[in-house]
C-alpha cells in the first residue's frame, strides 16, 4: 500500500470523479479529497454501497462527499450528475475527472457490433461529453480548472485482443489535445493519465479474459506481464495513478496541458 499523503487545508473547490467509487477512481477521489478538495462521486447504481464507503472515508478527512448516479453511456446523465454536483457543493467545480471506462478482450475477429458500441460508449463518449459538460460549468463559473481523463499505455501502443480498447484510449489522446487547444483561453488545463498494469478488479477481469484465450491459468496472464513488461518490478497500484492525478490538478501542474502522461513503470518502454 502507497504511503498516504498529509491531509490538507481545505480549497473550497470540488472535484468531480466518474467511476469514483472503487479501483482507480476511489484512489483518486481519496487523493484529491487529502489535496483539499470537496469530491462528487459518480458512478452506476450497483455501486452505491462501494460509493458510500469513500464517502465516509472522505468525510473522516473533514471533507464534503456526495455520491451521484451516472451511467456515463448516457449523456443527459452526465449532465445531471454535474448539475446535482455543483447544487449541492456549490459552484467551485475546479477539477474534472472522466475516469470510468472498460476494458473488453476478445480477438477482433470475435467481436460484434454490439460489443465495439458497448466500449467506445463507454471510453469515448463518455469521455468526451464528461469534459464537455465540465468545461462548460467551468466557463460559467470563470476561474478556470482542470480536466482529466483516463488515457492508458494503449494510448500510444495497442495490444492482441485489446482492439476497441486501444482505439478508444488513442481517440482519447487526441481529444485531450483538441480540448486543450479551445478551452486553454478560459484557464482550463486538459490532460490524460496512461496507466500500465494496475491492481485493480479491472485487471482481473483482464486476466481471467487473456487466460482463456491463451490456454493459461488464471493469474498467470497477469504475473507473465508484470514479470516481463514493468521495468520497476512491481505491480502499479491505484494511488500511483491518484498521484499523478494530484500533481495535473495542483498548482505544480499548470504549466502542462494537451498531455497523455504515462505511468506505467517502464510498461510501455
Amino acid at each position: 500500500m502507497a504511503q498516504l499523503s498529509p491531509v490538507k487545508p481545505a480549497l473550497g473547490r470540488t472535484a468531480f470523479v466518474t467511476g469514483g467509487a472503487q479501483g482507480i477512481g476511489r484512489a483518486i477521489c481519496l487523493r484529491l479529497a487529502r489535496d483539499g478538495y470537496d469530491i462528487s462521486i459518480a458512478d452506476i447504481p450497483s455501486q452505491k454501497a462501494k460509493t458510500e464507503e469513500v464517502i465516509k472515508e472522505i468525510e473522516a478527512y473533514g471533507r464534503k462527499a456526495i455520491g451521484v448516479t451516472v451511467d456515463v453511456r448516457d449523456a443527459k446523465q452526465i449532465e445531471a450528475a454535474i448539475a446535482e454536483t455543483v447544487e449541492k457543493l456549490g459552484p467551485n467545480l475546479f477539477v474534472s475527472v472522466a475516469n470510468a471506462g472498460v476494458t473488453q478482450v476478445k480477438p477482433l475477429l470475435e467481436c460484434t457490433p454490439e460489443f465495439i458500441e458497448n466500449e467506445v460508449r463507454i471510453n469515448l463518449l463518455g469521455f468526451m461529453n464528461t469534459h464537455i459538460f465540465a468545461a462548460r460549468q467551468m466557463v460559467k463559473q470563470g476561474f478556470g480548472g482542470r480536466i482529466l481523463g483516463a488515457g492508458s499505455i494503449a494510448s500510444y501502443r495497442t495490444a492482441e485482443n485489446l482492439g476497441p480498447y486501444g482505439a478508444t484510449k488513442f481517440a482519447v489522446r487526441g481529444f485531450t489535445e483538441a480540448a486543450a487547444k479551445e478551452w486553454a483561453e478560459y484557464g482550463i488545463r486538459v490532460n490524460a493519465y496512461g496507466p500500465g498494469i494496475v491492481d485493480t478488479p479491472m485487471w482481473d477481469h483482464i486476466d481471467a479474459e487473456l487466460a482463456k484465450i491463451e490456454g493459461i491459468s488464471i493469474g498467470d496472464a497477469k504475473a507473465l506481464r508484470v514479470k516481463r513488461d514493468i521495468k520497476l518490478g512491481r505491480i502499479q497500484e491505484p494511488e500511483d495513478v491518484a498521484k499523478l492525478v494530484s500533481f495535473l490538478a495542483s498548482e505544480e501542474g499548470e504549466y502542462i496541458t494537451g498531455q497523455t502522461i504515462k505511468t506505467c513503470g517502464g510498461a510501455s518502454l
